[in-house]
C-alpha cells in the first residue's frame, strides 16, 4: 500500500517549483490531488499532467491573500473528494529588496497578505473541515528566512517568523483532536523563485549564501516534497509542532 493511498491533499501554490512538486510526489504515493495557484494557465497544466500520468488531480484556481477565495478553494477539495486529510500551504512570494526603512506598506502588505495572513487563512478553513472529521495533517511552508535574519529582507524573514508561530500554537489546539500541524523550513531550492533573484540581480547574494551551504549545492524541489509527504503521512504521527528545516545544514553554522 502506498503511504498516502487515497489520501485527498490540497497544494497552495502548487503550479510550479516545490509546490508542483509536492503535488507530483503525493500523487505519486496515492494521494488524491487539489492543486490551487493564482496562475491558472500554469495550475491548469500542472493538474492536465498528473492527470495524464494516472492520477487524480483537481486544479483549483486561487489567491490566498483574498479569504474569500481561499474558503472556496477548501469547499472544492471537499466537494470534489469527499474530505481533507492533508494539507501543504506552500504559496509564498518573496518582498522587494529594501532597508527597513525604505520599504513601503503596499509591499508590506503584498508579502504579508500571502507568506502570513494567506497561511493562517488556508489553516483556517482546512481545520474547520479537518475537526469535523476528527483527522487530518497540515504542513505549513516558513523558510531559513523563517529562523534567521536577512538584511533587506525584513518583510519576507518576518512573515515566515510568523508562520512558524502560527504553526506551534495551532498545534497544541489541534493535536487533542487528532490533528497534526508542523512547519517546513525549505533551504536554497532550484525553483523559479531562484531564477528570478538572479533574473533581479541578486547572483552574488545567492552565490553568497550556497558558498555557505554545507552540502554544497541548491536543494532539488522533490527533496523538500518528500519531506511534506512524510510529516502529512502516518510515518510522523508522534511529530506535532515541529519546525523541519531542510537545507543541506546552511543554518547550523
Amino acid at each position: 500500500m502506498k503511504l498516502m493511498e487515497d489520501k485527498v491533499v490540497l497544494i497552495t501554490g502548487a503550479a510550479q517549483g516545490i509546490g508542483f512538486a509536492t503535488a507530483k510526489a503525493f500523487a505519486e504515493a496515492g494521494g488524491l490531488v487539489a492543486l490551487a495557484d493564482y496562475d491558472e494557465d500554469l495550475v491548469n497544466q500542472a493538474a492536465d499532467q498528473l492527470i495524464a500520468a494516472g492520477h487524480k488531480a483537481l486544479a483549483i484556481v486561487c489567491d490566498v491573500s483574498d479569504d474569500t477565495q481561499v474558503k472556496a478553494m477548501v469547499d472544492k477539495t471537499v466537494a470534489t473528494f469527499g474530505r481533507l486529510d492533508a494539507a501543504y500551504n506552500n504559496a509564498g512570494i518573496q518582498n522587494v529588496l529594501a532597508d527597513a526603512a525604505d520599504q513601503t506598506m503596499e509591499d508590506f502588505d503584498r508579502v504579508t497578505g500571502v507568506n502570513f495572513r494567506g497561511v493562517w487563512s488556508c489553516m483556517k478553513y482546512e481545520l474547520q473541515q479537518m475537526r469535523k472529521q476528527g483527522s487530518g495533517a497540515i504542513v505549513n511552508c516558513s523558510s531559513i528566512g523563517g529562523i534567521l535574519g536577512g538584511a533587506q529582507r525584513g518583510t519576507y524573514h518576518g512573515a515566515k517568523h510568523g508562520v512558524i508561530g502560527l504553526t506551534k500554537s495551532a498545534a497544541l489546539e489541534y493535536a487533542p483532536q487528532g490533528i497534526r500541524i508542523n512547519s517546513i523550513c525549505p533551504g536554497l531550492i532550484h525553483t523559479p523563485m531562484a531564477d528570478k533573484m538572479v533574473e533581479g540581480g541578486q547572483r552574488d547574494a545567492l552565490d553568497a549564501m550556497l558558498a555557505a551551504v554545507p552540502v554544497g549545492r541548491l536543494g532539488r524541489p522533490e527533496e523538500i516534497a518528500n519531506a511534506v509527504v512524510f510529516l502529512c503521512s502516518d510515518a510522523a504521527s508522534l511529530i506535532v509542532g515541529h519546525t523541519l528545516v531542510v537545507d543541506g545544514g546552511y543554518s547550523i553554522q
